[in-house]
């Protein structure tokens, strides 16, 4: 957050691992500070540990090197040792630079060496460099026109007021750093130049005259040396700047042996939290001081570098967390980052007496090697190394390092990466990688200018056998679904008569195909999200990490993407084939009294009112449902944002549905907020059906079975009995009827057929449209009539149950050659053709849009309300095209359906 200031944290990552005594961990090392060391010890920058100082020697003032002792000069020095010498009674003083011994004009100092009057400055050498016998001291020139006086460190005169021009920091230190270090064995200039190395982003290329070509050089040419704490990347007197170049090397630093302990959630034995060190140099080489990532050292709105370096590297997280982007201002950073700093990180892998410290792998991603980013590709090609920096202000000053620079470097974004070790129960991980991207910033307006970085620790584990079982699944449900449609196709080419496979048939397969696969996928990552959402949350040991946003998230929401995309082709063709679904209602009442002689061939009028009253309640069930969808979006959205349910979403490992307003709340799963959102939908849904069936319409109303009670209502008084057959109750039937029944049904209606086509072809001659309606009416109803009536010997049926296997695949073994076959349907599958008959394919299509929404938006009082909206919209086409197409099948006029 945050302009204004240069940022406000007030929580930071201070996480805690606890470590037990196995020390067997891959590069650890033990952990000294400078203030562990002895008297007669100093702190080894480079090997970050303390040695003992050599005969006549004490710690120096700083704590990092060693001196001799009061009249002991340095009689030899590797640049990380020296060698001293007691200095002869003639000749008692040591010089300056420690190296000699010399006679003094005067006093000496407490160290040992020659000591001038103020004013004076001491000279031990002559113009040619050459040391003299005496030292002497020589009066400065105060005044005209020399006006010179001593400088701050009295050994020579400079002209008041001083001003002197520097170079540019590369050229003025990176030729001068690497000779101190090869020739002398500086260890501050050694440190210099693996920083200007770390500057330069770890880059190197087949020239070798650039920081890292100048280290790498020195790296090889002092191999003699040996390396320090037993790492053999890590040579003597060198930072440690990389990991080796080895094929693979890589995966093996990162995925060879796991943390010597493990994470747990819940329990006494909770360990969530990690602790972070690290060791801070300067610019110019100097060891600072061990900086702890976190803890109580945080001040609030402070603009001191250490706040700016924990507030880049913390934030309150539990396991896995994420910093949104924040913003800094330039002109606060090039204040407090006057001169960088650098940092070796590490894990604190300390319990008890026993100190270790574990390094922290760097994936450094603007690395190149010959020009090429080497750490964007495989993980087997990485180049991992150690030091990091932050922010660079220094290496992009032009003229001089008091100008201010051009162009700033800053880490845009740092990741804190924990791999799981496969089939861990203990929560046991690989070591830490860091994973640091810099952006080079130019400066254009350093007053108003911002910058963006962001931080995220993250935790994850390898998804390969998840994607592995993920596709055996697949590819089995997938064959399954397959075998399924071929047996709806051949039963639907059974049905309509056709044994030619042509166009048609291939699209019916691949419709029937779609509905099927989409089941497959839908079931899939519904299995998928809830596993997620349950073994997430529930586990006390970290055995289960979630898939990171990004690659390994794209392929669980392709599959959703699938399922919802496929269920929609079949929702539409169910709902085109309800809404063209041929249907006649047959009136058993015989005609009554004489013939009408208006109409010549008709007979006497029958009363339709029946009729009309049985097709109006057939159009009031035509969008019944098992379930309420009010309800269903009422009660998802009660159940997600009030009761607290959306928490469970929530990256973190906690379960609580309610959570304080000022806690930090981490980002949102994708996989958990649809596994969440399509088990609380469907187990509504479900639990809705089982009211509805169980109870409302036992003992309150079932349409359905009204509906049929209404039919069997309606004749009763012209039939003898509830059943098609004597001595049965039986009344609803599938009919699989003859060829040359369909060819004399299909004969009744063309002239409607032609009516309610193109004008053209309506015969002028026919009549009004009513009484064509009518006519054709009466005859469909009087030839159906007399075929269930056994009236036509060439279209007889036969009556009788479906098989077990024929119910379960849906497919009928006989074929009607000679006659038809009437099927009891106890089980009312007339529904098939109203939206009572698909609610399983109607629960799982809403289920599926309202959770793509959801997922699109983030929002699931957005994804409820469209969700509301598309129901309506569909629910309205059923009624219209629906009532439309009733009016033309059963001949009765739209105008007399409510």
């Amino acid at each position: 957050m945050a302009t204004g200031m240069l940022l406000v944290c007030g929580l930071a990552l201070f996480l805690t691992i606890k470590s037990n005594l196995l020390h067997s961990q891959q590069f650890t090392i033990s952990f000294q500070r400078p203030s562990d060391c002895s008297v007669e010890q100093f702190y080894d920058i480079s090997s970050q540990s303390c040695v003992k100082c050599g005969p006549n020697q004490s710690t120096s003032a700083t704590g990092l090197s060693c001196e001799c002792v009061t009249g002991f000069r340095v009689l030899a020095t590797n640049g990380a040792s020296i060698t001293c010498q007691q200095c002869p009674l003639e000749k008692p003083a040591v010089t300056e630079d420690g190296y000699g011994c010399i006679l003094c004009p005067g006093s000496l100092t407490e160290q040992g060496t020659c000591q001038c009057p103020s004013g004076s400055i001491l000279v031990e050498r002559d113009v040619q460099g050459n040391p003299l016998e005496e030292a002497r001291c020589e009066v400065c020139n105060g005044a005209e026109p020399a006006l010179s006086a001593p400088n701050s460190y009295g050994d020579r005169y400079q002209t008041q007021p001083s001003l002197p021009v520097q170079s540019a920091w590369f050229s003025t230190n990176l030729y001068s750093s690497a000779a101190a270090c090869l020739v002398y064995t500086n260890l501050t200039a050694c440190q210099a130049l693996g920083n200007m190395c770390v500057m330069n982003m770890h880059s190197f290329s087949s020239v070798a005259n650039d920081a890292c070509g100048l280290y790498n050089t020195i790296f090889r040419a002092t191999a003699a040396l040996g390396s320090t704490q037993d790492i053999s990347y890590w040579r003597a007197n060198l930072p440690w700047l990389y990991y080796g170049d080895q094929p693979g090397l890589a995966n093996r630093v990162l995925q060879t042996e796991p943390l010597p302990t493990g994470f747990s959630f819940k329990g006494r034995n909770r360990n969530t939290d990690i602790n972070l060190v690290a060791a801070v140099y300067n610019t110019r080489g100097d060891f600072l001081q061990w900086e702890k990532v976190g803890g109580n050292n945080l001040q609030a709105l402070s603009l001191s570098r250490q706040h700016v370096l924990w507030c880049f590297l913390m934030v309150t997280v539990v396991l896995r967390s994420h910093l949104a982007p924040i913003l800094l201002r330039m002109s606060d950073l090039l204040r407090v980052y006057a001169e960088p700093l650098f940092y070796d990180v590490f894990v604190d892998l300390s319990r008890g007496e026993d100190r270790r410290l574990l390094p922290l792998p760097t994936r450094n991603l603007n690395q190149e090697y010959n020009r090429k980013f080497i750490n964007q590709g495989n993980l087997n090609d990485w180049y991992l190394s150690r030091r990091v920096l932050l922010v660079d202000t220094l290496s992009g000053r032009e003229k001089s390092l008091g100008s201010l620079p051009k162009v700033i470097r800053i880490a845009s974004s740092i990741r804190i990466g924990f791999q799981l070790v496969p089939g861990t129960q203990k929560g046991q991980v690989f070591p830490p990688l860091l994973s640091v991207t810099y952006s080079d910033v130019l400066i254009t307006a350093p007053n108003t200018q911002t910058v963006s970085v962001s931080f995220a620790v993250y935790y994850e584990m390898d998804q390969t056998e998840a994607h592995m079982k993920t596709d055996i699944a697949l590819g089995v449900l997938g064959g399954v679904s397959v075998l399924y449609s071929l047996v709806k196709t051949a039963s639907w080419k059974r049905r309509i008569g056709s044994p030619l496979i042509d166009i048609e048939t291939v699209l019916k397969f691949l419709l029937f195909y779609a509905g099927d696969l989409a089941n497959v996928f839908f079931f899939i990552t519904v299995g998928t999200g809830l596993y997620w959402l349950i073994f997430y949350k529930a586990q006390h040991f970290v055995s289960v990490l979630l898939p990171l946003p990004g690659l390994q998230e794209e392929r669980f929401i392709a599959y959703v993407g699938c399922a919802f995309a496929l269920k929609t082709v079949q929702f539409l063709h169910k709902l085109i084939q309800q809404l063209s679904v041929d249907i006649f209602f047959i009136d058993w009442e015989r005609p009554r009294g004489k013939a009408n002689k208006t109409i010549q061939g008709t007979p006497s009028p029958v009363s339709i009112w029946r009729t009309y009253f049985v097709a109006n309640e057939w159009n009031e069930i035509q969008t019944i449902r098992k379930i309420s969808p009010t309800f269903q979006i009422m009660a998802v959205l009660f159940l997600l944002e009030v009761v607290g349910f959306s928490s469970l979403a929530l990256r973190d490992p906690w379960s609580d549905l309610q959570r304080p307003p000022q806690s930090y709340a981490p980002p949102y799963s994708l996989t958990l907020r649809y596994g969440l959102a399509a088990t609380l939908w469907l187990c509504i849904g479900l639990l809705q059906i089982i009211f509805f069936t169980a109870f409302h319409e036992r003992f309150v109303e079932d349409k359905i079975c009204q509906f049929v009670d209404l039919c069997s209502i309606s004749n009763e008084s012209l039939c003898g009995q509830r059943g098609l057959l004597p001595n049965t109750d039986t009344q609803t039937f599938q009919i699989s009827i003859t060829s040359r029944l369909r060819l004399q049904y299909d004969r009744i209606l063309e002239p409607l057929s032609r009516r309610n086509g193109p004008s053209r072809l309506v015969d002028a001659a026919s009549g009004h449209p009513f009484d064509q309606s009518t006519k054709a009416y009466h005859t469909m109803n009087r030839f159906l009539g007399s075929v269930i009536d056994h009236a036509h010997r060439d279209m007889e049926y036969v009556v009788r149950d479906k098989l077990f296997f024929e119910r379960v695949i849906g497919m009928e073994f006989l074929e009607p050659m000679d006659k038809s076959i009437f099927y009891n349907d106890e089980s009312h599958s007339f529904s098939d053709v109203l939206f009572y008959g698909n609610e399983a394919t109607l629960l799982i299509f809403d289920t599926l849009f309202f959770c793509v929404v959801d997922l699109g938006a983030q929002s699931f009082i957005l994804a409820g309300v469209l969700t509301y909206v598309q129901q309506m919209i569909f629910r309205l086409i059923r009624n219209g095209i629906g009532r439309r197409n009733l009016a033309n099948k059963t001949l009765v006029d739209q105008r007399f359906l409510i």
